[in-house]
Formats: C-alpha cells, structure tokens, sequence
C-alpha cells in the first residue's frame, strides 16, 4: 500500500473498518509504504488501531503515523528487499521512542526531530505511554539533500533539538502542514515540498556547524521561509516595515528585496496579501460579523480604513461590506 499520491491533496487512512485480526497487518503494509519495509512486533497486534495521514509534496513526502506501541527493526535483508534510499526526519509529537543505528543508541523525547537513513539496519521501540503514539516523518531522498551524506552521517540516531528559528519553523511545518495543504494547488504544494527540504539541509547543517555545506540558493530559500514565518506571526503590526523585518533577520532592507526579488511577489506584497487574507477570513466568521470592519482592519495591520477598502475591492472585487453581507445571506436559511 502506497501512502503517497501525486495529487497535492491530503490522504488520510485508518484501519478501523478492518477485522481487529487484519488491523496490524494493514499497518505493517502503511509503514512498508509509507517508510520501508519493516519487522513490526506489538502487544497489541490482535486489534491494533492506527491512523496514517500522508502527502507527497514533489520534492520530500509527509505522513503522520498514529499506533499504539510497537518494536520496529529493519535488517540487511528488509535493506535488500526495499531501500528508498532516503533520510527520514522523525518529529515525536507524542510519546518518547529510543533508537538505534550505526552504533548509536538514544531516546528522543516529545517535541525533538530524529534522522535516520533507510540504508543502515535501524531499530526502534515505541513503549507503552499508555496512549497512542504520534509520530510525523519526512521523507527526503538522499538525492535531494546538499549536504554529503559522510556528514549527514554524524546526525544518524540523534535527537535534535529544535530550538532556534529554523528548527521551530521545520518543526511548525512537519507539525502543521498535513492540515493545511488540503486545498493547495499541485504547484503550491510541490512549492513547501521544497521549502521543507530547504528547511531540513538548513536544520540539519546548523547541527554540524556546516552552513557553509548548503548551497546558495538553499540559504536563501531558508532564510526567506523564515521570514515568510516572521511575517505571519505579526501581521497585526502596523510597524511591520521592510527595514523593521530586516533588522530582525540582521539583513538590510536592500538585501531583504533581493531575496524576494527571485520570489512570486515582493516583500510588501507579501504582506499586504497575507494581511487582506486574514481580514477577509474574518469579514465571513459568524461569531464577528458584529464586530467593525475597521476594527477588523486595524486587528490585521491595516492603519488607514479607507486604503483597507481600497485594497479589499482591488483584490477581491467588492468592498468589505458587500463581501461580508453576501456572505451572511449565502449562509442564511432560505
């Protein structure tokens, strides 16, 4: 069984409409599919409940694997069987895990990223929390990823930490993306496909001191992703300038514009866009429709109304308040 699909859609199984005797063998053949070919030991295998939701996102694949504790071992022989020879980035959402590969043996706790290569016999036991473990992987082929694989080699069975700006946007986006690609694009979708391995190699080398390891463009792209993050969390502020992003990120404003110069839509655009989103977001929620619709913009950074309206029938078609009353009466019983 495959879990992943061309379609940029989100594909999201469970085996809860098998025979309890069927459900560990179905998720045997998820993990196959999904990672590589494993041997799978459980207490639970007479009724074992999981949930997997997957992605293909072009460049690196995502799928959140929900189970029950288990013992997972790949060998040689399961190598020469499958090798997808591709690095799997775990994130341990719930639940800690204890790993082993290449003479390293260790325990990942709740939060932190774990690397692994599907060449090497890896094995890792998932102990009984005594609720469902939640596991997100990232599949990234080796091909892909910029830095030489010797080097690469010494993050093998570690736990890494995501502190820092790039390990807490990788984490945000292994953690968060399944939700929210459903209606995206292909093109978008194979867009974060290649910001999340961008994101990784920047990770990874950070763990490495090997920065100088990642091509330019890598740097690039990772840096305006975290921008791109930066931007998001404060799109409330009118102060939100090109001069105040850059000096948060210790760039100049001119070197902030060539960095989005190579990007769909510059800097201001970006967020003069994402700002118009949120309100417009906003104008349809029932729960606010009572609320101004300067207020609204003022929330989303938005300090002149009228420029807001301007902006809103220029992007959108209609004024605010003719897209929020035809959205109450589209939603009105008739």
């Amino acid at each position: 069984m495959s879990l992943f699909h061309a379609a940029p859609s989100v594909l999201s199984q469970s085996n809860s409409g098998l025979s309890p005797l069927d459900r560990f063998a179905w998720f045997i053949d998820a993990v196959r599919g999904g990672i590589a070919p494993f041997a799978l030991s459980s207490p639970y295998s007479g009724d074992f409940a999981a949930r997997v939701v997957s992605a293909d996102l072009g460049a690196a694949q995502l799928a959140t694997f929900c189970f029950p504790a288990l013992d997972a071992v790949r060998t040689t022989r399961h190598i020469r069987r499958g090798d997808p020879e591709a690095y799997m980035l775990g994130l341990i959402q719930r639940a800690p895990m204890q790993v082993a590969q290449k003479r390293e043996t260790v325990a990942v706790q709740a939060g932190e990223l774990v690397l692994f290569d599907t060449s090497y016999p890896l094995e890792a036991v998932f102990p009984d929390p005594g609720h469902p473990v939640v596991v997100t992987i990232l599949r990234l082929p080796r091909a892909s990823m910029p830095i030489p694989g010797d080097q690469v080699g010494r993050l093998l069975a570690r736990p890494l930490s995501t502190r820092g700006a790039t390990g807490s946007l990788l984490r945000h986006l292994m953690g968060s993306a399944l939700g929210q690609i459903t209606d995206q694009s292909q093109a978008e979708s194979q867009r974060l496909g290649t910001i999340a391995v961008d994101l990784a190699a920047a990770f990874l080398a950070s763990h490495i001191d090997g920065r100088g390891l990642l091509p330019t463009e890598t740097r690039r792209r990772a840096l305006v992703a975290r921008i791109g993050a930066f931007i998001e969390a404060n799109l409330g502020d009118p102060g939100l300038t090109p001069a105040a992003i850059a000096s948060q990120h210790h760039i100049s404003a001119r070197t902030l514009h060539q960095l989005f110069s190579a990007e769909p839509e510059g800097v201001m655009a970006t967020v003069r866009r994402r700002r118009l989103e949120r309100c417009r977001q906003a104008l349809a929620t029932p729960s606010l429709r009572k609320q101004p619709i300067g207020v609204t913009a003022a929330r989303w950074g938005f300090s002149s109304p009228g420029e807001f309206s301007r902006l809103f029938k220029k992007t959108y078609g209609e004024t605010p308040r003719q897209f929020r009353d035809g959205t109450a009466a589209a939603r009105s019983p008739r």
